[in-house]
């Protein structure tokens, strides 16, 4: 059975258009997240946004238009700033995720009719948390809704900054601005609101980018390196280390891996050697065959 498609002089896997299809999917489920969150729980309360959506609220506050027209508009140009910036595979998954957040936002304009939520403090937190899961979903997907994340993953890729601080702070820029046409109580709110995003948005991203070193020391550390090489199919590295009191020679076991491998590993290197030294350290990036990363 042939598992390659061909068309013009491009070859495509079965997994590749598999893999990009759950990308698709999963990049238009945060776009309508996002929008929902937008509709139902800023919208009606007059909160304000940041980054494009923002100024496109403000817009719709003033116009009574939908957002989703202004936030079309508006994001053209950094879309394509973001192209050229960063990548071409993330330029057309940013296009998708902005062409779909505009349509989805005009589309459940009208859904605060039929789930109103008058508390002003549940609005924020639900309007943040959902609003943070959305982008989460989408920037996991290589992708972004344009606007101010494109700007932000620029700057995140340039300087090294967190994505979540820059997102926040550009957004709360425009927050600010819009205070002209609001009051301090929804301003205050609303920074609630892209704190809880912004926060939500981190969570997300780490949770699924989680790895975790392991250090294992032993007598047994060729049975060990076999045992994590075969049964759990993670890589392994053999350090030369010396006893600083025996002078003895010995390879310390180094590994990275997922959190639910960590427990596996553990269990068998104590199997093998009950006397081994193990230790395990967070790890906040981890690049090179074997790991997902984010394109940006």
């Amino acid at each position: 059975m042939c598992n390659k498609l061909s068309v013009g002089n491009i070859k495509f896997s079965r997994n590749t258009i598999s893999k990009k299809t759950v990308q698709i999917i999963c990049i238009l489920l945060g776009s309508l997240i996002y929008a929902l969150s937008v509709n139902i729980f800023i919208v009606p309360n007059k909160f304000l946004s940041g980054g494009v959506a923002g100024i496109s609220l403000l817009l719709q506050y003033v116009t009574n238009i939908p957002s989703g027209y202004f936030t079309l508009l508006i994001n053209i140009p950094i879309f394509l700033f973001g192209i050229k910036a960063i990548n071409k595979e993330f330029g057309a998954l940013s296009f998708l995720g902005m062409i779909s957040m505009s349509i989805f936002l005009v589309l459940t304009e009208s859904v605060n009719k039929f789930l109103v939520v008058d508390d002003l403090l549940i609005s924020c937190i639900c309007g943040g948390v959902l609003c943070g899961l959305g982008m989460a979903i989408i920037f996991l997907n290589k992708a972004s809704e344009g606007g101010t994340d494109i700007i932000a993953i620029v700057l995140k890729k340039k300087y090294g900054l967190k994505l979540s601080s820059m997102t926040f702070i550009l957004n709360a820029i425009i927050v600010f601005i819009g205070l002209f046409l609001s009051n301090l109580t929804i301003t205050v709110y609303t920074l609630i609101s892209l704190f809880i995003r912004a926060y939500i948005l981190d969570k997300v991203i780490a949770i699924s980018n989680e790895k975790k070193l392991i250090i294992a020391i032993s007598d047994n550390s060729d049975e060990i390196k076999n045992s994590i090489l075969t049964s759990l199919g993670r890589g392994v590295t053999c350090l030369h280390g010396e006893g600083a009191f025996t002078g003895q020679q010995k390879k310390v076991i180094y590994s990275i891996m997922n959190p639910k491998q960590v427990e596996q590993a553990k269990s068998a290197i104590l199997s093998i050697d009950p006397k081994s030294v193990i230790t395990v350290m967070d790890v906040t990036e981890a690049h090179g065959k074997g790991f997902k990363q984010l394109s940006f």
